[in-house]
Parts: structure tokens; sequence; C-alpha cells
């Protein structure tokens, strides 16, 4: 029976002790942490810098998982996993500030871990606390992995990813892309919006971040894009509260652009929250024809419904149902353009979710490729002779993408790989994994979201 004790009433959290709480949580319940973290910090009101650092501990945490493991196991007599989860998490978020944070003084980490070990449990744990990182700074030089290790082990641990992952990716992809992929994994994301050009140009908005004192700089992937390099979160702004902007990542930016829908056209949106690629498409088409935006949940449906009335755009329906329904909905050949951004492991997106390393498995890409399949069978008929279905992932798994699509065109000869491209694929070409059924985003290409799209084309 432990007798630790959870804070007092009126104690003010740190941004320390939030962190951990919120890595506990996660790690316990396998909450998500940006939820977790986000409620945190709303309850703990923490000045500005205070929040960045527990956020910086709980994600980085998280990237770092089974490094920290690895070196923290040499100096917990007992092990690991003997240790209460709040004092695991405790020592993690310490040992990734002496690794990877190097603007705060070593001694005020060992201080403030032995402080909230003494609060939250008993003299045995606090004392236990700080013996364990005073040994770790006295043999800091130390924390380097042993020479000799298998490829697969060593990115494993040097880039904190799951040894089976990387496994997986040596083979599909060979071991230096492997690499790159773990590493650029580890980066922070960038902070990408999308301009409404229903209503402003790139131009006028650059030139407007420019005067506020936004530095950004033009999206070199696509048209409508821009990368915010320092000014805040952009969600917060005017821009986005008056429909100027979105936030958007550049990979994802590229799937409307793909789908090319036209003024005047029907288009299906068949798995659309939260909406940010059926508005853009509504915004490509000047916001004149019918788009049909469709999601399993009615929660999310709200969330596309929203981002419309924000943007003020008319031409967007959204529905709620299971989109291996749509086609009792609709009569076959209904649609100019249909987009199917499909449920995936979501595995080029762990830059913005360390989790999802942790948390998936291979079966999940065997089930999710099952599914995957299902709806492209399901949905395709839908498009007219001569229109054009995209499917897109945020993944780079080739079983859910260029696997996924060969098979589908095997088995239906009445569709092909449209051959016309978006102008920005040329470019895109020049650096991403070419592959006859569309194109693969890797996260380090261009610093943005693993993707991949691929353009089908109904001929008979």
């Amino acid at each position: 029976m432990s007798n630790d004790r959870k804070p007092s009433k009126g104690h003010k959290l740190t941004a320390r002790e939030l962190a951990m709480d919120v890595l506990t949580k996660v790690e316990q319940e396998g909450a998500y942490s940006n939820l977790q973290l986000n409620a945190g910090l709303q309850r703990a009101s923490l000045i500005r810098e205070d929040a960045a650092l527990a956020t910086e501990l709980v994600y980085g945490t998280i990237a770092r998982l089974n490094t920290l493991d690895y070196f923290l196991s040499r100096y917990v007599t007992k092990g690991m996993d003997k240790l209460q989860p709040w004092v695991r998490n405790l020592l993690r978020m310490s040992l990734y500030q002496f690794m990877y944070l190097d603007r705060i003084p070593p001694h005020a980490v060992v201080n403030e871990a032995v402080n909230i070990a003494k609060s939250r449990g008993h003299q045995g744990i606090s004392g236990m606390v700080n013996g364990v990182l005073r040994s770790i700074l006295r043999s800091k030089d130390e924390l380097i992995l042993p020479e000799g290790l298998a490829p697969a082990k060593r990115i494993s641990l040097q880039h904190s990813h799951p040894k089976w992952l990387v496994k997986r990716w040596i083979e599909q992809y060979g071991e230096q892309t492997a690499e790159n992929i773990c590493a650029a994994n580890n980066e922070p994301p960038s902070i990408s919006v999308r301009v409404n050009t229903t209503v402003i140009s790139r131009e006028k908005l650059l030139q407007d971040m420019e005067e506020q004192g936004v530095v950004a700089i033009p999206s070199p992937l696509t048209a409508e894009g821009i990368l915010v390099m320092s000014g805040g979160n952009m969600a917060l702004t005017d821009w986005y509260r008056d429909g100027i902007l979105s936030v958007q990542d550049e990979s994802s930016m590229l799937v409307a652009e793909a789908v090319g829908p036209q003024s005047g056209m029907k288009v299906l949106d068949c798995c659309a929250a939260p909406g940010g690629k059926t508005v853009h498409m509504a915004e490509l088409m000047k916001d004149d024809g019918w788009i049909v935006a469709n999601d399993l949940y009615p929660h999310k449906e709200k969330l596309i419904r929203e981002q419309a009335e924000r943007l003020g755009l008319s031409s967007i329906e959204t529905i709620v149902g299971d989109a291996l329904e749509l086609k009792v909905k609709y009569p076959e050949a209904s649609f100019d353009r249909i987009l199917l951004d499909a449920p995936c492991s979501g595995l080029g997106v762990i830059r913005r979710k360390p989790d999802l390393k942790w948390t998936k498995t291979q079966a999940d890409i065997e089930e999710i490729a099952s599914l995957q399949y299902e709806l492209l069978e399901t949905i395709s008929p839908l498009v007219r002779v001569g229109g054009i279905l995209v499917y897109s992932t945020c993944t780079i798994e080739p079983q859910e993408n260029e696997e996924m699509v060969r098979r589908f065109l095997d088995n239906h000869p009445q569709f092909e790989t449209a051959t016309d491209h978006p102008s920005s694929w040329t470019e895109l070409q020049k650096v991403a994994k070419p592959c006859a059924e569309g194109i693969q985003i890797l996260p380090q290409d261009f610093k943005s979201d693993g993707f991949f799209i691929a353009r089908i084309k109904r001929i008979s």
C-alpha cells in the first residue's frame, strides 16, 4: 500500500507537476496526450513560459520514451517496471531535461524533482529520486549507445521508435530512409496556414502578416499555403476568426488540389471531418457547386459545419452516416469528383502525435487496410465515367497506400491511374518517393506530414 499524497486543494501546480500528471494519465489510462495536456493547462492557468515548458516535457518525454527508459534502467536498481507510474514519469521527464533541453540547469531539474517526490510520496521515494538523478549527472558522458548494435535496435534507441516499426520501415524503405523518417518524426512540426482565396490573395495576407510582425513565407508546396515561422497560435488570430485563413499541414493541402474540383461540380467527401479538405475544395470551386461532406459521427459533422460557416462557404452540405452506406443514398455515377481521405494507421503524423508510435500495432495496419479496400470498392461506382476519385491517407505504410491502389486497379478494369497531374506535382516528384499509383510524401521530404495521394480515373 503506497502512502502517496494527491496535491492538496489549494496547491498551485507547477509546470513539471502538471507534465508528470499528464504523462501518468497517458501511461495508465491510455489517454490522448494532447487532450490531457490541454485540459490540464486550462485548469492550471500557468504563465506562458511555464505552459510552454509543460508542453515540451509532455511531448518530448513521450517522443523519447524508449531511449529514456533504456538509460534509466541502468540506474534504477529494482527495475523501471517496479516503480509507481508517477515516479517512473518523474524520472523520465527529469532525464529528458538532462539529455535534450540544454537551457535548464541540471541542479534545478534535480531540486524540482526531489521537491515533487517529497510532496507526493514519502521520504524513501525522494531519496531514491535524488540518488538516481545525481548518479546520472555524475556519469552523464556515459549516456551513449554501445557500438555494434544491429541497425533496427540502434535506430530504435537513437531515435526512440518501437523496434517492430523500425524493422518494417527498413524492409520497405532501406536503412538510411528509415532512419531519416524516425529522425524527422522527432522534429517539431512546422506551422502552416491555408489562405481562403475566395476573400483574399496569398500575397495580400503575407503583406498583412508582415505589417503585424508575423514572420511568414509562401509555402513552396502549394499555392494557397503560408509557412508561419513565428507569430503565435494562428487559430487565436482575427484572421482565423474572420475566415481569412485555416490552420492546415502543407501535405494535407495537396489533397484538395489533387481532387481538382471546378466551379459547378458535384463533389463527395466520404470521411470529411474535421473538414479542412472539404472547405479547401469549396474555396477552389469559388463556393460554386455542391459538396456532400459525410462523417460517421454527429459531433464531427458539427466541426465541418462550423468550418464552412467560419469561412462563409455555402456550397457544402454535411451529412452523418457510415461511408459504406453512401451507395444506398446516391445513385451510381452521381459525382464528378470523390475524395476518400481514408481512415488509416496515421503513421505519417507521428511528429504531431508522438503517442501513436507506442500504441499502434501490426494488427492495426492489417485491420485498417481491409476497411480501406472495402471503402474503395463501395464508393468507387458513385463517380461518373471520366470523373476522378482521389484516395489519400496520412500514413507512409505501402500496404495502405500504393499496394492498396494497385490491388483496387487490378480488380477493377473500369478504373485507371489518372495521367494528368496538378502542376505542383512536377516539383513534388523531384523529392517525394515516386510510385506508379500516386505520390508518397515522407515526413523528411518537406518537413510536412507523411501523406499518400492517388488520383484514380473512371474510364468506363
